[in-house]
């Protein structure tokens, strides 16, 4: 099994280009066998937010070059921590964001989608 793959193998891509657009899938704080990795709202933001950064590393990119974050908090009391630890992976300017609550699977309290793009840095 390569690095980054699970057991179960759900139909889709860590991400896609598109030009110099780069959509990412949803990713959540999920083992190799898809089981929830812990059930501490910072100790999930912080392995999903890792999983990002390498799924942009793979794709040329970093959390500077994205452009568009849609996040989903499985519960409101978390969004003042949400904002707290987000301003420790993005800066300004901040990507454009929409955040969803009370969307998520039992067990999964947070997950992120984005696009990045490669031409972000050129200020483009």
């Amino acid at each position: 099994m390569e690095e980054g793959q699970t057991e179960h193998r759900l139909p889709i891509s860590p991400y896609r280009r598109l030009g110099d657009q780069i959509f990412v899938s949803g990713q959540g704080a999920v083992n190799s066998r898809g089981e929830y990795i812990s059930d501490d709202f910072e100790t999930q933001f912080r392995h999903t937010m890792e999983l990002l950064k390498g799924i942009l590393a793979d794709a040329g990119v970093t959390l500077a070059d994205v452009v568009q974050v849609r996040s989903y908090v499985q519960r409101t009391e978390d969004i003042p921590l949400y904002n707290r630890l987000y301003r420790e992976y993005f800066g300004e300017p901040y990507p454009a964001r929409t955040t969803i609550v009370n969307c998520l699977p039992p067990g999964l309290l947070f997950e992120i989608d984005c696009i990045a793009s490669a031409a972000a840095r050129a200020g483009e």
